[in-house]
């Protein structure tokens, strides 16, 4: 078969999927370290607080499968401006008018940019980078995505420092929003990112490609077909785990280390979160080294007991223990969301595109877990609301038992196999 694969490389497009997906990771993740603040400046119940990442989240399931669609009718450029223009107009309309009820609606046409976004820019890293260097762009990509989660706490921290001048930047955009709300400066700082990306998408040149079949968003037919196998479904709650455990231990880190050890959410708790992204950018990278020898279930198995027994020494240790083990757990659980996927796409031959869109679905886990660990913080307390995502983690080990793909992940072996 002819290789129809172009050799020519669209760098500037790699570049700009980089930096689109370290603004996604930057504007996504601060809600991690700010939930302490908006519950105090909202006064509001764990409950209430926990709807704040529901709304970010559950915009991921509500979009992800009509992005798809409408990545089929509209082009990269239109649906990546339209998708900026609306950052823009959200975050303006919240620094205006800050207040709980349009923080949320705020959050949920956030989330349905993002959405967009992250439908949009794979397939457009993997034609721009080319197919045979895709796997090595998207590790990358989640390299830049790990490090804009943890940089984005540390703007937080400049941004609400009570000892920053008032003629410094900080203290410029602080005297834009109410005296008491100082982290909505934040949502200024987010309006001019994706205005800049706004511009630099209006004047970029993109490249025309042609998906693979396999890669389409297919039509209904394809997502009834995908929705009776069972693996689809396994594999969406799979995501749904994941993505709910991750945001269910990072958007209460600070409230947790705030009300069982004192710790101060703008110092202390923003700097744990901070170092948590950390941990998983860096376990992300070992753990793409582990992949290289050992079969990704057994990995998955492995990471879950050893994710399930720190989540209960962060929660049950010392302060200087919970500091180190809440790091730790981003560490334990960032190989989790690649083996799953990839995992969910090696179990099923045909309409990869279209289970592409349901899996990502999952992601509004985020929005589900957290709502939960608030409610049960409410009505029993938060260490319980904690000790609740022990469950999704071990549906998350039982895919390492029960998987079955096609094809397994490649491992290097002391002996090749001579071909048949």
């Amino acid at each position: 078969m002819a290789n129809t694969t172009s050799s020519k490389r669209y760098y500037h497009i790699v570049v700009l999927v980089m930096v689109i997906f370290f603004a996604i990771s930057f504007i996504t993740n601060i809600l991690n370290s700010i939930i302490v603040d908006v519950k105090e400046s909202f006064d509001l119940s764990l409950s209430l607080a926990g709807l704040l990442p529901f709304s970010f989240f559950i915009a991921y399931g509500v979009m992800s499968i009509p992005a798809g669609f409408l990545s089929e009718k509209y082009s990269d450029k239109t649906l990546l401006s339209v998708s900026f223009a609306v950052i823009i107009m959200a975050c303006i309309a919240f620094a205006v008018f800050p207040g709980y009820l349009l923080f949320s609606f705020t959050l949920f046409f956030l989330g349905c940019s993002m959405a967009v976004l992250q439908v949009i820019i794979n397939p457009m890293l993997r034609a721009a980078g080319g197919e045979e260097h895709f796997a090595f762009n998207s590790v990358l990509a989640q390299l830049v995505f790990g490090l804009a989660s943890f940089a984005s706490p540390y703007l937080y921290i400049y941004l609400v420092n009570e000892n920053d001048s008032q003629g410094g930047l900080a203290g410029s955009l602080r005297n834009l929003v109410p005296n008491e709300l100082p982290w909505v400066s934040l949502y200024i700082v987010f309006s001019l990112l994706a205005f800049v990306l706004f511009i630099i998408v209006r004047f970029t040149s993109y490249p025309e490609y042609t998906k693979k079949e396999t890669e389409r968003s297919g039509d209904r037919r394809s997502y009834f077909q995908l929705l009776k196998n069972k693996w689809t479904l396994l594999y969406f709650f799979g995501i749904f785990c994941y993505v709910g455990t991750e945001q269910g231990i990072g958007n209460w880190i600070s409230e947790f280390l705030n009300q069982y050890h004192g710790l101060d959410a703008q110092t202390t708790g923003a700097n744990t979160v901070s170092y948590f992204w950390a941990m998983l950018t860096i376990g992300c990278v070992l753990g793409l080294l582990l992949l290289k020898f050992i079969d990704s279930r057994k990995i998955l198995i492995g990471a879950s007991i050893i994710t399930i027994a720190c989540l209960f020494v962060a929660i049950f240790g010392s302060s200087g223990v919970a500091l180190i083990a809440f790091p730790m757990l981003g560490f334990f659980i960032s190989v989790m969301w690649s083996i799953i996927f990839s995992l969910g796409l090696n179990s099923v031959r045909d309409h990869h595109g279209s289970l592409s869109g349901i899996l990502c679905t999952g992601i509004a886990g985020g929005a589900v877990m957290p709502l939960i660990v608030g409610f049960l913080g409410d009505n029993f307390s938060l260490k319980t609301g904690i000790i609740f995502l022990v469950l999704p983690l071990v549906f998350i080990m039982s895919i390492g038992f029960w998987a079955k793909p096609l094809v397994n992940n490649s491992t290097i072996q002391i002996k090749k196999k001579t071909a048949s």
